[in-house]
């Protein structure tokens, strides 16, 4: 390969067409960077496009090397009083990040940054939900003016270990308790599967009916019911699933479904997604939390075991260090699995002209951050708010 074709090239991609037309490629990609997740994979970031995305906001920066594709950062316009370049997939995505191959990390990084200057100059780029040790980060790094690094949103995890192992890392006297869970599921011949490629559509559209039905009369999060949320999960499930990047899985009892769960699979990570489950589950002594994890641990204790054999589905990563991932959320239920707590990042970079874009973000994120602290600490208003 010649100088001339060892080279990066960046090209701007603003076409919906032309952002369908990569999916070939941009699974490529996908599967050859080490920190992708699966809300990088074409087939949500598209269909999130197609649900979500705007007239004219379309901002795909795509780095080449010799014609490959080796880099992509998938953003969009917002804004036009105070503009704004922030990443394709919503709030409704765990983590968002840019994509680079594993042999242009640092080439490819430096040139996203110098691409993202010239197109920025009066945007403020905003990338929220930054899960450590991503891509972005090396465009950060190469980043040549004004730059901040904020803490984002809390994640729980826990390492990929079949559910007696994680029982075991648990304090004696729960332990025990979760034991008897567990045993309890089987006596009563509760049963689990992965359902199959062509069973994927429907299982999801069961889910989200699970789901409502779950949160009947109590605060549900507004996104889940809206149609067009039901319409990208299905559009985007679907290939994911048959990729390997997703898997959606039923539970029975007394012979009918009863509760349905999404995981979403790349590299080292599983990530619980999404569930729901029939309310009468309540009254049937059933602990829902403990029936979910078992079948989670399982599923990313599977993926651990074929990536150590050789079948790593989406990122290049090894088996080693694989983790079952709650995803954003610090709720009180998760604490009981002793999970660690992780902390998503956010990145803003800003153009000469869009300094006081970043300063507003940057005081309006400490004041959010420091009334969530208060918030924790003040007993009357945990008790009243």
């Amino acid at each position: 390969m010649t100088a001339a074709e060892r080279a990066l090239t960046v090209e701007l991609c603003t076409d919906d067409t032309a952002f369908a037309a990569l999916a070939e490629e941009w699974a490529g990609l996908h599967a050859s960077c080490p920190s992708a997740t699966p809300f990088q994979s074409h087939a949500w970031l598209h269909s999130w496009w197609l649900s979500y995305g705007t007239p004219d906001g379309l901002r795909l920066f795509l780095v080449r090397r010799g014609g490959e594709l080796v880099g992509a950062a998938p953003l969009m316009r917002v804004g036009r009083a105070l503009p704004r370049l922030v990443p394709i997939g919503g709030a409704i995505s765990d983590f968002r990040d840019v994509l680079l191959a594993e042999g242009a990390t640092e080439e490819g990084g430096r040139a996203l940054a110098d691409a993202l200057a010239r197109a920025a100059r009066t945007a403020l780029i905003d990338f929220r939900d930054v899960r450590p040790g991503s891509a972005v980060e090396q465009v950060y790094r190469h980043w040549r003016g004004p730059r901040c690094r904020l803490r984002d949103s809390t994640c729980l995890e826990l390492p990929a270990l079949p559910m007696a192992d994680l029982v075991k890392r648990l304090p004696t006297a729960r332990a025990q308790r979760i034991r008897n869970k567990v045993n309890r599921l089987g006596r009563l011949g509760v049963e689990w599967r992965v359902v199959g490629h062509d069973e994927t559509e429907s299982a999801v559209r069961r889910l989200i009916d699970l789901h409502r039905q779950q949160w009947e009369g109590k605060k549900v999060t507004p996104e889940h019911v809206r149609p067009q949320f039901v319409e990208h999960l299905v559009r985007s499930v679907v290939p994911m699933a048959r990729s390997g990047q997703a898997a959606v899985t039923e539970f029975s009892f007394e012979g009918s479904v009863v509760a349905v769960d999404l995981h979403l699979m790349s590299g080292g990570l599983t990530g619980e997604y999404l569930y729901g489950f029939h309310p009468r589950l309540r009254d049937s002594k059933l602990d829902v939390a403990t029936m979910l994890l078992r079948a989670s641990s399982e599923l990313a204790t599977r993926e651990q075991a074929s990536a150590g054999a050789g079948a790593v589905t989406g990122a290049v990563t090894g088996a080693e260090g694989r983790v079952l991932s709650m995803l954003r959320g610090d709720e009180p239920y998760k604490y009981r699995w002793c999970p660690e707590t992780v902390h998503n990042e956010r990145f803003l970079m800003a153009g000469p002209l869009a300094v006081p874009l970043m300063t507003a973000a940057v005081c309006h994120s400490t004041a959010r951050h420091t009334a969530k602290k208060v918030l924790r600490k003040d007993p009357a208003t945990r008790q009243h708010g």
